[in-house]
């Protein structure tokens, strides 16, 4: 059997390495791997195949820099020829990205099967282009694998158990193969880390590329600052160029970008997370911390659902709605996201479906 991956996006290097991980116990299985460039910075990209020893990657098409439409064209023409070229059994792609949609599409019109991990997700919110590229990519595959109930649900709803030769398994959640297998190899950023920190994460474009809503979140923390609330934000480099942009002042903590066993660090030895990323409100989860949200809807709404999670009202003032929510504490014993062993139903799944 041999299996086409494409990713391109730091969650998604996380997620392939538990799986790859899984693949090379299996003399019949070969990965073919291909690195779009979707991320480019070094700390964001190349050091998390060195830490965790994925396979290097077969091709590396170094796209990035673009807009949605010239970026996933590109990404499609490029993924196309190694297709042909390889003649894969399954193109295998994750989450929501532009990598997603350009790898599913290329496989779908060379009559390649494609298989979606993370399939069934909805934040239900069209403003945002990973809901556009999940929805479409769910819609193009052949085997989706949905980490929780609710996204298996998505898809009944959608009308998914009416197609036929669709395969549909709940296999739980990746990510956490992944935290299970790296937790262990977690590292202290070389920086002074203060005592008690909230770890923070800005990066989403619906928050970047509104001025208003980023100026909101800076001055929030800020004045979280002042009252000697300790925050530590690696600082993503589309954050960075609108903070210099709009000249905001930053009175709290902000450091480079960190791998993957620094972030679970963090993570680890943090009091709080606050974000608008995707993947980290779920690791939050599975460190036992809460999650303070920066977006208006979320696709893990389980986690709202449970009381684990809460999404910011942008209405409303943000330093106040942190402030309510700062000593919150969690017990994950749910085990919403599976028990850890996602990357061996995926493989037993795509054998059964060769």
């Amino acid at each position: 059997m041999k299996i086409l991956t494409v990713i391109g996006a730091r969650p998604q290097f996380i997620k392939a390495a538990a799986l790859s991980k899984e693949i090379l116990k299996h003399n019949d299985i070969k990965e073919i791997i291909v690195h779009t460039g979707q991320h480019f910075d070094t700390n964001m990209s190349s050091v998390f195949f060195e830490e965790m020893k994925i396979p290097k990657p077969d091709y590396y098409l170094d796209i990035n820099s673009l807009s949605h439409g010239a970026m996933t064209g590109r990404m499609l023409e490029e993924i196309e020829k190694i297709i042909l070229s390889e003649k894969p059994d399954f193109v295998l792609v994750y989450g929501d990205t532009n990598s997603t949609l350009a790898g599913a599409l290329a496989a779908k019109k060379l009559h390649i099967k494609v298989v979606h991990v993370e399939a069934g997700l909805r934040s239900f919110d069209m403003n945002m282009p990973e809901e556009i590229n999940r929805i479409l990519t769910d819609q193009i595959s052949d085997i989706l694998f949905c980490p929780t109930e609710t996204a298996v649900n998505n898809l009944k709803e959608e009308g998914f158990f009416k197609k036929q030769n669709i395969k549909i398994v709940k296999s739980g959640d990746i990510m956490f193969d992944s935290v299970l297998l790296f937790k262990q190899n977690m590292k202290k950023p070389e920086i002074d880390l203060p005592e008690n920190f909230i770890l923070a994460t800005l990066h989403r474009q619906e928050n970047t590329d509104n001025y208003n809503r980023i100026t909101k979140i800076i001055d929030a923390f800020n004045k979280l600052a002042e009252q000697g609330i300790n925050i530590v934000l690696p600082l993503h480099p589309r954050t960075s160029k609108i903070i210099k942009k709009l000249n905001l002042k930053v009175d709290f903590k902000t450091i480079d970008p960190v791998s993957y066993f620094e972030m679970i660090y963090l993570l680890e030895n943090s009091k709080l997370v606050i974000t608008d990323s995707g993947g980290l409100q779920k690791e939050a989860y599975f460190f036992n911390k809460y999650c303070i949200t920066l977006r208006d809807t979320t696709e893990w709404v389980e986690l709202v659902e449970n009381g684990y999670n809460t999404l910011i009202d942008f209405d409303k003032d943000i330093f106040s709605q942190i402030i309510n929510l700062i000593d919150k504490k969690i017990d994950n014993s749910k085990f919403l996201y599976g028990d850890g062993k996602t990357s061996q139903i995926i493989i037993n799944q795509l054998k059964n479906n060769l």
